[in-house]
């Protein structure tokens, strides 16, 4: 990254910004298409960073110098769960840099289709004597989020293919299809089932994730029926190969 430009600034979190900002606008790329660039968004644009300028996909780029770990902190609670349950989140770039020698160590990818509602956490109200007492703010469970979903443009200072981050996006792309209302579910029924360890498993088996879904989803009280009909989705989506009655194998094993 271009550290130079940090010079001109006093605060970490500015000096971080330009630098990062900057990087994002000359290096970063569109997943969903051939686009090798994305345009910088006017500041303050509301959950969004950057957009391509040929299929108008619209990304955010979150930084830390911290590892990118099984949460990332976020913004509003309640303005994340109305932009998911709108299907109106951006996809995030969530990006770990080395500030010593303004590099990018880590670049994780997640498709705006990927975020079930059970992946926003919310956090504690601030506290009454905070500057914005009272305000709610929320996680991002990455570990919520399919891993098929989670795709790794740069691991530990290795960049990945440009054709490689783009097909393993069209290979969840399948998810977009699937209607809002639904795919919180079918999100969590997906990662639940990578929960097994396993390539093949029976419908028995997947029972074995009811307390889990139930834990996700409390007001529902026919977790098991959901469940077989989630199984079914995923089959339809192309995430599961069903092998006879009441037999699975995720799709990738083939």
């Amino acid at each position: 990254m271009s550290g130079d430009l940090a010079a001109a600034y006093q605060s970490g979190s500015q000096r971080a910004r330009v630098v990062t900002e900057f990087w994002g606008q000359t290096n970063l790329y569109c997943a969903n298409c051939s686009s090798q660039s994305l345009r910088r968004l006017r500041n303050n644009t509301r959950a969004s960073d950057f957009a391509c300028p040929d299929c108008g996909l619209w990304y955010q780029l979150k930084c830390q110098q911290s590892c990118i770990g099984a949460s990332v902190a976020d913004g509003a609670y309640g303005a994340m769960m109305d932009a998911v349950r709108r299907d109106q989140i951006p996809s995030f770039y969530f990006m770990q840099y080395e500030v010593t020698s303004w590099s990018v160590k880590n670049l994780l990818l997640i498709p705006h289709f990927a975020f079930p509602p059970s992946a926003i956490i919310k956090r504690k109200p601030l506290a009454p004597a905070a500057r914005r007492a009272g305000w709610v703010g929320c996680n991002i469970a990455l570990n919520r989020i399919p891993a098929e979903a989670r795709i790794s443009v740069v691991e530990e200072g290795t960049v990945a293919a440009e054709e490689a981050v783009r097909r393993q996006f069209q290979n969840v792309k399948p998810l977009k299809k699937i209607p809002i209302a639904q795919r919180g579910w079918t999100l969590d029924m997906l990662n639940a089932v990578r929960s097994l360890r396993t390539p093949t498993f029976s419908t028995r088996d997947a029972y074995s994730l009811v307390p889990v879904l139930q834990a996700l989803h409390p007001g529902n009280r026919h977790v098991r029926e959901k469940l077989r009909q989630q199984l079914q989705v995923l089959r339809d989506a192309g995430f599961l190969i069903q092998t006879g009655r009441g037999g699975w194998r995720l799709a990738e094993s083939e």
